[in-house]
């Protein structure tokens, strides 16, 4: 995996619109920052500009809530075009509470919200919804970038306080590492052990990247290694069979 991590921020960043070649503009930030990639690096790119880049963000005003989006909203207290925006992106409600929707995203994540945001969008009055395709996205990125690429997104986790970076998206790189059949540090083979490389990722990634007004939407990852075939980020959904939690 790694015996030293450098992660480096993409400074001087402009603020992303829809329409924008965010391939270029990554690329710029790369050149002009003199970080030329090397064997073992990894782009971590923020979701939220990959998404204002392909133009999904929305104005509410543009919303008519159904129904049931008006009974949800009133239930949460939240808006109820961001309801019906949150019920579009979904194929199920899990939970809700007071300001909170659990929803099964159509991607197949479970998350707040289906992923959809208010903060650092830039444009008051809309919503920002996740990339139609993040793998996609991933992959155009990494092809024009010449490295892996991974999107990162803030999650909440089941029983555990707070929100940690995991990837939506990813190109280049295996989402997920098969350590089963290897030795243990005493020779014992791993039975079980499959480890969620991009979301490691984007874990460390978002360490530089913050939550707030830092304005760091893309950091390079150096010192990685892997030996495994490129797999997309839809592979760290766990299928209907393996959930124990429906």
């Amino acid at each position: 995996m790694s015996d030293a991590l450098t992660l480096l921020a993409v400074p001087g960043l402009p603020m992303v619109a829809a329409g924008d070649d965010l391939g270029a503009i990554l690329a710029e930030g790369l050149a002009h920052a003199a970080i030329q990639p090397q064997p073992g690096d990894v782009l971590a790119v923020a979701q939220k500009i990959v998404s204002k880049a392909e133009g999904r963000s929305v104005p509410l005003a543009s919303v008519t809530p159904s129904a049931r989006a008006q009974a949800l909203g009133a239930e949460t207290g939240k808006d109820p075009r961001l309801v019906e925006l949150i019920l579009s992106e979904s194929v199920r409600v899990v939970r809700s509470r007071p300001n909170l929707i659990i929803v099964q995203h159509r991607l197949g994540f479970v998350m707040a919200n289906a992923g959809i945001d208010q903060s650092n969008v830039g444009r008051d009055g809309h919503a920002l919804l996740l990339p139609l395709d993040p793998d996609g996205s991933a992959a155009a990125l990494s092809a024009r970038l010449g490295l892996p690429v991974v999107i990162t997104d803030s999650f909440g986790r089941a029983w555990r306080r707070g929100t940690v970076g995991v990837a939506i998206g990813a190109a280049g790189l295996p989402a997920l590492l098969d350590l089963r059949g290897q030795p243990d540090l005493f020779g014992r083979t791993l039975m079980v052990s499959i480890t969620g490389f991009a979301d490691e990722i984007a874990a460390a990634a978002g360490l530089v990247m913050g939550q707030g007004a830092e304005g760091r939407p893309a950091v390079l990852v150096r010192g990685l290694r892997w030996s495994a075939p490129a797999l997309p980020a839809s592979e760290l959904v766990r299928v209907g069979a393996e959930d124990l939690f429906q």
